[in-house]
């Protein structure tokens, strides 16, 4: 039901020309947002939001000059106070302050004070009343340009209200406006003047309904000798004979008395609803009193009476009041009803969002007993509202200061006193010595208590004993919010930094950056960090916890160290309570690393020793900065050293610039006599994949041999401008998400938007064609069709009202086609020629061949490429696009930061490209100095994280190019390398961790190693390129690559190794798979042989699919390196590089045939495998907690979420497990799903590394088996080919799902959910019970049925759901799994069996029966 609020914020909205609302107090909306928002702010109103505890006043006052400017705020202890000096100044301005109460509401003492501010106040008490009062006020307003304030009531409210353009009729219309050219002397400020515009506007309000609206309402004979003016919340209606009772609305002006007085009038009582007044008499009391001696006599009395809660008044108690007032003292203040106790106001803590938990428990943990919030929300129950202030904090630091001293000088005179007793001088002056110690003051403190106590009764010691809270040391914080930010004077914050206390405040900014523009530009944030920084002696800190969380911790222990004042600032953005910590990750990072929010650290002391007091810890402002320097200043360094290259830089250039002018003339004579007769043709594309721009390309390259002047571009490489200056333009788009624009496209198109939604014509003279590509059954569903090539479509449809004309209809290129986009591609290009006239022109020249993998490794000469001249080109943070082909190849993948592309992309600079760097490292096992040395190279060189991958390795994101050399050196140094971590061959191969069997491990790690090694790509590139080894001259000495030669394999190859009954490593979804035989002693006697395995997929083409490997037989372990080089040469020789959707091992083995491919196999080996024998697998999962291995060595599996290593508050998980390596004699071990073994722990060390465990709680293993069992690729921010969110999102999806579990009784019970951004399966999500593959933001292929050891792929059950669906879907499946499950079923196979989903038998039926089975088949996907 609507409440009164939406009636008045619709009134507000339609009348105003700025809007000003005030946020209520967090957790909570305030309900006019609410209104706002949810009607899409669709008035021309400027709307202003403040935060909570924001100064409204000054806002208004900013906003004065506007033709309305309403305020709508909900009431709240502080807006008197914000309001009062303000409101006069506005008094004669078009301002309506509109203060919403709650239903509950009844004490009216803060807002009458504000009655005599304004030239109008209203009190509404019903929603009829205060929709009417609303349209009144805000016309009177208008018309008068006199402020008024309207305090209402907020409950249901049944009403009809007038349509937005009655309510526009009313206010701009002349009804109500009063005629002044009737002579009327009035003066203009008096109250019959005001009251008389009220009338006249009241009266045009009573036309627009059936009653009108009235200053007051009476009860009662108007003989009455008593008459009762009450101004409470409900009306008193009372029927008391001898009694009148007028309950107001219109409070200032006030009603003229005498039209509400008879003679027979003998008494007035005034009952107000004002509890706290502060002074005896109210002003509304004086002014009926003052009224009242104006009239002739005799006069009646007047009494004050407090109205208590107006509930429990009855005629009875108002019969009582009546007679005491006859009986009692004129002067005094007489009371009826019952009061509070207490106000409310005092009585509940403010409250404490959420999310700042993350600073306060970073304070909790690093000071814990230490830690004193000076204005600490608890102290509101017993000091008031005001104890949370900056300036009441103070005041308590500076008495605490004072009675610290105080402590000194009375320790000082102890000390000098011969009647002391001396057992207490030596725990006295050492207090006096190390007071200020944190550490050694806490230790002499806790001596002093105790060496005191024995001597209680000592009249010298006695004074002592009532300060002992004061000798420990704390470490004083005042904690606010951004708001005190807004007046650096009044806050407190001024008086803080200029006192030189030794205390620290904390400021927590929580203004999202992708909203920093829609807040009020006037009301601007002082920059505290500079204003502190220019006093000079105060320590100054930038902060942000989802940024950089050691910089946090190192910020507060320097604040809490430096002797003075510290201001510590720290960004938080969050919108609401809800607000996920993935959207404040996204949100800071886009802060941070567009400068928004620099991370600094400003440290007087460090000035005092010599050193530079400033540190600017942003990695990103820090390399932009270092980058503009490098450029800015390499000339000018070089032309100071040698002043003669000036004149010749200068000289040359002029010579240069002649000549290419001469070569560029001679083009363009040339171009104009080969396109003379030919109209201009501008290709434009929008491509992510890379599918668009090749047909644009092709398109641009035909239309050349046609004769045509072709140029080709990316969509946002050209202005609306220059687009309207084109004759004829083809676009060909793909589709990107859920039907958005590819990202290269997006700019251009919102400027097309926007043009159209001005309705700007400015393509009138151009002609335009758009090829639209995508894919039909990407989104299902009916509803979700229009997706469908929609960039394309609704460019074409676009275009044309831009006043565009379409010279060759829509195109349409269908992924579901049987040749994909080129199916319809054929189709539309022939009409293109034919529309410019050039269809029947021959092409004598061969078309060019494009470029594709295959091409740019040939040519790469073994992996070189031009990778070394790129490193060393600062005027981008790229490598060429080929060059990022191969870089793959040496364990390195170009990516950019996804999180503010769009932000870049606005600013006009290119995408903030990083690199991840993947070390090869078989068998996933590493020494703790290499540990320590990998944790170093994450801080030095990446974005301070690593990831420990499906592939048992280590991996780093965010490297800058010029630290990519760096960082592989050093993990050179560590004695790994990155060789062949990536890249069109072998790479990682995998073995399983067995830590409980060490002599098997070792048995098995070895052969894995011994595999890699033996097919590592012989190329001395990558000790070139990377280690400084230089080539040998004249090429005397040529690469050769014995196993891969030049064009090395069609696509990536992956072995892995297991070792039975545990298949960690996923063996089937492996090109090529080990499955370890043992003998009844446990010796290594060989292993099946698997080929075939594969996770990726491309959505929409039934051509690729997962695949899990096929066993081919038994091989021994002295065999198993020939037998791996084999299978690869197979691959090598018929593995389909024409094109690299199906270039993977197991389409060879599907195209070939099994047998057909074994029987290759088998003849390259020159012998037969043997028949496989039998094994056993029962899970794929990792086993946690600490086992006991054969060697009496102990070995404990901890759980690192998706494997990042990372410290975050609360799980310190990466300086944990760097200072478990510090005291480490064991290894570590990286398993295939992400987590970390901290393996061989001797008896020795086993109680330090379970204390170091326990302390960084890396022992907590207390999550659902859901968890434990889950996985995620990394996807968003850094991944260039995400389409959706993984390992951000997977742990807030779990939270979801395990609540589910546990209410079913499944808390500890294993289900394997995996989830990856795209369909490359980077997290083996086929191979999932229950798993999610990203098409979208926020949407993803569900899949269900997977093995529960591996062994069995699951199939696609939606292939579209969000989360809202995801767990409609999983709640009744889980219940009904918990029900109905047989004994030691799981989950992946319990679907099948219920029916939701058939089985898949290998991946060339992987679509068959695809969407469910039965009751549970979803049309959609079946179609």
């Amino acid at each position: 039901m609507p409440s009164t609020i939406s009636h008045v914020a619709q009134v507000v909205a339609v009348s105003s020309t700025a809007v000003v609302n005030g946020e209520v107090q967090l957790p909570q909306v305030s309900p006019f947002s609410h209104i706002y928002n949810a009607n899409g702010r669709s008035s021309e109103a400027k709307f202003i939001s403040l935060p909570f505890g924001a100064d409204i006043g000054s806002t208004l006052l900013r906003y004065r000059n506007e033709s309305l400017t309403s305020v709508t705020v909900f009431s709240n202890p502080r807006l008197q106070t914000q309001l009062l000096h303000s409101l006069p100044e506005v008094s004669d301005s078009s301002a309506v302050v509109h203060i919403a109460l709650s239903d509950t509401d009844q004490d009216l003492s803060n807002f009458l004070l504000l009655r005599s501010s304004v030239p109008f106040f209203v009190l509404s008490r019903t929603p009829d009343d205060a929709y009417r009062n609303a349209l009144l006020l805000s016309k009177l307003s208008r018309v008068e340009k006199k402020a008024a304030i309207h305090v209402f009531y907020d409950k249901d409210a049944e009403i009809s209200p007038l349509t937005d353009d009655e309510v526009r009729s009313f206010l701009w219309s002349d009804a109500g406006k009063v005629d002044r050219s009737d002579g009327n002397t009035t003066k203009p400020h008096s109250a019959s003047h005001l009251y008389g515009l009220y009338q006249s506007i009241a009266s045009s309000v009573q036309s627009l309904f059936d009653s009108p609206s009235h200053p007051l309402s009476r009860t009662g004979n108007d003989t009455s000798p008593t008459l009762i003016i009450t101004v409470a919340r409900p009306m008193l209606n009372l029927d008391i004979d001898g009694v009148t009772i007028i309950d107001l609305s219109l409070l200032s002006p006030l009603p003229p008395l005498h039209n509400l007085l008879s003679p027979s009038t003998e008494r007035i009582l005034v009952l107000e609803q004002a509890w706290n007044w502060p002074t005896k008499w109210s002003p509304l009391y004086l002014d009926v009193l003052g009224a009242v001696q104006q009239l002739s006599a005799p006069h009646p009395s007047v009494r004050s009476v407090t109205l208590g809660t107006s509930d429990a008044i009855t005629a009875d108690s108002i019969r009582a009041l009546l007679e005491e007032s006859s009986t009692s003292s004129p002067s005094a203040r007489l009371s009826i009803g019952p009061l509070p106790q207490e106000s409310p106001s005092n009585s509940n803590p403010p409250f404490i969002p959420k999310h700042e938990a993350s600073y306060t428990k970073i304070l909790d943990r690093l000071f814990s007993d230490r830690l004193e919030i000076a204005n600490s929300p608890s102290l509101v129950s017993s000091e008031g509202y005001t104890a949370t202030s900056p300036e009441y904090a103070l005041g308590r630091l500076r008495k605490q200061f004072a009675q610290r001293e105080e402590l000194a000088s009375l320790i000082e005179s102890l000390l000098q006193d011969y009647d002391t007793p001396t057992d207490l001088h030596k725990p006295l002056s050492r207090w006096l010595a190390s007071r200020n110690d944190p550490i050694q003051g806490k230790i002499a403190a806790n001596e002093v208590i105790n060496s005191i106590n024995g001597f209680s009764a000592h009249p010298l010691i006695q004074p002592l004993l009532s300060l002992t809270s004061l000798l420990r040391f704390p470490s004083r914080w005042i904690i606010g919010s951004d708001a005190w930010s807004y007046d650096i004077g009044s806050s407190g914050i001024h008086h803080l930094i200029a006192s030189g206390l030794n205390a620290n405040i904390l400021i927590l900014d929580t203004t999202p950056y992708s909203v920093r523009n829609t807040v009020d530009p006037h009301r601007r944030k002082k920059d505290i960090g500079l204003y502190a920084m220019n006093h000079g002696d105060v320590y100054v800190a930038s902060v942000a916890v989802y940024s950089s969380y050691s910089q946090v911790l190192q910020a507060l222990i320097e604040a809490d160290k430096f002797n003075g004042p510290s201001v510590v600032l720290a960004y938080l953005p969050y919108f609401t309570e809800d607000t996920s910590p993935l959207e404040i990750l996204k949100e800071t990072k886009m802060a941070v690393d567009a400068g928004y929010w620099p991370l600094y650290r400003w440290n007087p002391a460090k000035e005092r020793e010599g050193k530079d007091p400033f540190a600017l810890d942003s990695d990103s402002v820090k390399n932009d900065l270092q980058q503009f320097l490098d450029r800015q200043n390499h000339l000018s360094q070089l032309t100071t050293s040698k002043p003669q290259f000036a004149s010749e830089l200068v000289s040359s250039l002029g010579e240069t610039v002649k000549e290419a002018r001469k070569n560029r003339a001679k083009q363009a004579y040339s171009d104009l006599l080969t396109n003379i007769d030919a109209p201009p043709l501008l290709v434009l594309y929008g491509s992510d994949g890379g599918t668009a721009e090749k047909m644009a390309k092709r398109l641009a390259n035909r239309g050349k041999l046609r004769g045509l002047s072709t140029t080709v571009s990316t969509m946002d490489s050209v202005s609306l401008d220059d687009l309207a200056k084109e004759e004829y333009i083809a676009f060909v788009t793909s589709t990107a998400g859920q039907g958005e624009f590819p990202q290269n496209a997006r700019t251009l198109w919102k400027a097309i938007s926007a043009a159209a939604t001005r309705g700007d014509r400015p393509f009138t003279k151009t002609r335009f064609t758009v090829f639209a590509m995508g894919d039909s059954h990407y989104w299902p569903r009916p509803e979700d069709a229009h997706y469908y090539s929609k960039p394309g479509k609704d460019l074409n449809a676009k275009l044309e009202s831009l006043g565009a004309e379409r010279f060759v209809e829509l195109g349409l290129g269908d992924d579901q086609d049987a040749d994909g986009p080129e199916t319809g591609y054929k189709l539309w290009e022939p009409k293109l020629w034919k529309a410019l006239g050039i269809d029947n022109i021959e092409i004598k020249e061969a078309e060019p061949e494009l470029i594709t993998n295959e091409h740019i490794k040939a040519a790469s000469k073994y992996l070189r490429g031009t990778i070394a001249q790129g490193l060393v080109d600062n005027t981008t943070g790229a490598l060429s696009p080929s060059d990022t082909q191969l870089t793959k190849f040496h364990g390195v993948y170009q990516q950019d930061d996804r999180d503010i592309r769009d932000e870049r992309q606005a600013q006009g600079v290119e995408p903030a490209y990083a690199f991840m760097i993947r070390v090869r490292m078989s068998g996933g096992i590493c020494d703790p100095q290499q540990w320590l040395l990998m944790d170093q190279i994450a801080d030095e060189h990446g974005n301070g994280t690593f990831k420990i991958t499906t592939r048992q390795t280590f991996q780093f994101h965010g490297v800058i190019k010029r630290h990519l050399k760096p960082a592989i050196q050093d993990i050179n140094r560590a004695l790994f390398d990155t060789l062949a971590a990536c890249g069109d061959v072998n790479r990682n191969v995998l073995c399983s961790a067995i830590p409980t069997r060490s002599k098997l491990h070792a048995q098995v790690y070895h052969f894995a190693k011994v595999v890699s090694e033996h097919l590592i790509p012989q190329t001395t590139a990558y000790h070139e390129i990377w280690l400084d080894k230089k080539m040998v001259a004249g090429d005397a000495v040529k690469d050769v690559e014995p196993l891969y030669g030049e064009l090395y394999l069609p696509r990536k190859f992956k072995i892995a190794v297991v070792v039975p009954p545990s298949n960690d490593v996923d063996v089937f979804a492996n090109d090529v798979g080990f499955i370890a035989i043992v003998n009844e002693k446990g010796g290594l006697v060989g292993f099946n042989v698997t080929a075939g395995g594969g996770m990726g997929v491309t959505h929409g083409d039934k051509k690729t699919y997962p695949r899990t490997a096929d066993v081919l037989g038994f091989c021994t372990v002295e065999q198993g390196k020939d037998v791996a080089e084999k299978i690869m040469l197979v691959q090598r020789d018929n593995g389909n590089r024409a094109d690299r959707k199906n270039a993977r091992l197991k389409y060879t083995i599907d195209r070939m045939g099994l047998e057909n491919f074994q029987a290759e196999v088998e003849q390259r080996l020159g012998y037969r495998l043997q028949p496989a024998r039998p094994f056993n697998l029962t899970s794929n999962v990792d086993e946690f907690g600490w086992v006991t291995g054969e060697d009496g060595r102990h070995h404990y599996t901890t759980f690192i979420e998706n494997g990042r290593v990372q410290d975050e508050p609360e799980k310190n998980f990466k300086t944990g497990l760097r200072e478990i390596a510090k005291v480490h004699k064991g290894d570590f071990r990286l398993t295939a799903n992400q987590h970390v073994i901290i393996s061989g722990v001797s008896d020795k060390e086993l109680p330090e590394i379970k204390r170091l465990l326990a302390e960084y709680k890396l022992d907590n293993l207390n999550h659902s088996g859901l968890r434990l069992s889950s996985s995620a690729c990394v996807a968003f921010p850094t991944c260039g080919l995400a389409m959706a969110e993984s390992e951000r999102y997977l742990p807030v999806l779990i939270g979801k799902v395990e609540k589910i579990c546990e209410e079913n009784g499944l808390r500890n019970d294993s289900i394997v959910m995996r989830m990856t951004g795209c369909p490359n399966g980077c997290s083996r999500p086929y191979l999932g019970e229950v798993a999610f593959v990203g098409k979208a933001q926020g949407s993803y292929m569900m899949l269900l049925g997977g093995g529960y050891y591996g062994q069995r792929l699951n199939k696609i059950y939606r292939e579209s759901v969000a989360e809202p669906e995801i767990l409609e879907i999983l709640r009744p499946m889980i219940k009904r799994y918990a029900l109905e499950r047989e004994e030691g079923e799981h989950f992946g196979d319990f679907v099948i069996r219920a029916g939701y989903i058939a089985p898949t038998l290998s991946g060339l039926t992987w679509y068959d029966r695809m969407g469910g089975e039965g009751v549970h088949r979803d049309i959609a996907v079946a179609a």
